[in-house]
């Protein structure tokens, strides 16, 4: 028997309570499909529930092995961690099953406009002028009720954060919606140990990359640096090196100071966003809720 058929044993106890989903027969394909790292995605015609959603097919093997890193600990599945997720600042999951090939399926809200990584890296600033102080809150609230639900998304970056628009001819944000629950967890003592290094390299916090306890400071540090790069369009710890190794940085080298980039930015948002990204856990921002309270004493990211 195969490692994958093993790992199959294991996780197919609770297979057989999944609405199985026929995936040609359901959905007229209208995207080009994307293609994630434990995942595939498209949009499509939903001929069900008569309008466009996402629809998410996981990696078998890949699902498995991420899975099998907490046997025994009675884990939530992707699926089952999104469903739960009700909130107007995250994308709906209407249902989540499995296909009759025997993939794990999510059918989502689909979210009409680019990613906020789009923005960064093309740099589009028509998207967002204007209006950055009011994402960040956004993601910030979304990110609070992710807490407050009891979880650690553990991969915050700009990929997972999809920017809303009024219709696809305005290139203009009217606000954004928090994606992927792929790698979250309880934010219960046996799923913070430590040992479990998986997030978006450039955006993940050192207890992450050195393998050290975790909390939900590191998805503190993580929108830390997504806000870093909504305002700069630059990478706190921007070099040469742009693959997971860059993450090795995070606390043996200082961050740019963020007005260093920026001088026009409000010095108390610069503060906490630094505050935000400090690599010691113990010294950085205690909790998202803090930067909420914080933030409104603000009334634009940028100076006039």
């Amino acid at each position: 028997m195969s490692l994958l058929d093993s790992l199959r044993g294991i996780f197919s106890g609770g297979s057989p309570s999944l609405k199985k989903i026929d995936v040609d027969a359901r959905f007229a394909r209208s995207r080009t499909a994307a293609t994630g790292t434990m995942s595939n995605f498209f949009v499509a015609y939903d001929l069900e529930r008569k309008e466009d959603v996402g629809v998410k097919i996981l990696d078998p093997e890949k699902f498995e092995l991420f899975e099998a890193r907490f046997k025994g600990l009675n884990k939530p599945t992707e699926g089952e961690i999104a469903m739960q997720m009700q909130h107007e600042l995250i994308a709906k999951t209407y249902e989540h099953g499995i296909t009759i090939k025997g993939q794990r399926i999510l059918v989502m809200e689909y979210v009409r406009g680019p990613s906020m990584q789009d923005v960064i890296v093309r740099k589009r600033l028509e998207y967002i002028d204007g209006v950055q102080l009011m994402l960040m809150r956004e993601m910030a609230e979304a990110l609070s009720y992710v807490h407050q639900s009891g979880f650690i998304h553990r991969d915050i970056c700009p990929r997972n954060f999809i920017c809303t628009v009024p219709n696809e001819d305005q290139q203009v944000v009217s606000g954004v919606k928090l994606i992927d629950f792929g790698l979250t967890v309880p934010s219960t003592p046996p799923f913070m140990a430590p040992g479990n290094r998986t997030g978006t390299p450039l955006y993940m916090s050192p207890e992450i990359v050195r393998r050290r306890h975790t909390d939900g400071r590191v998805d503190i540090f993580s929108l830390g640096v997504t806000f870093y790069c909504l305002l700069t369009f630059m990478h706190p710890w921007q070099g040469e090196i742009v693959s997971g190794r860059a993450a090795l940085q995070h606390d043996t080298s200082e961050p740019t100071d963020l007005l260093e980039r920026r001088p026009d930015v409000d010095p108390r948002l610069a503060r906490m966003i630094m505050k935000m990204i400090e690599p010691n856990v113990d010294q950085r921002l205690a909790s998202i809720d803090e930067f909420l309270k914080l933030s409104k004493k603000i009334d634009s990211a940028f100076v006039k």
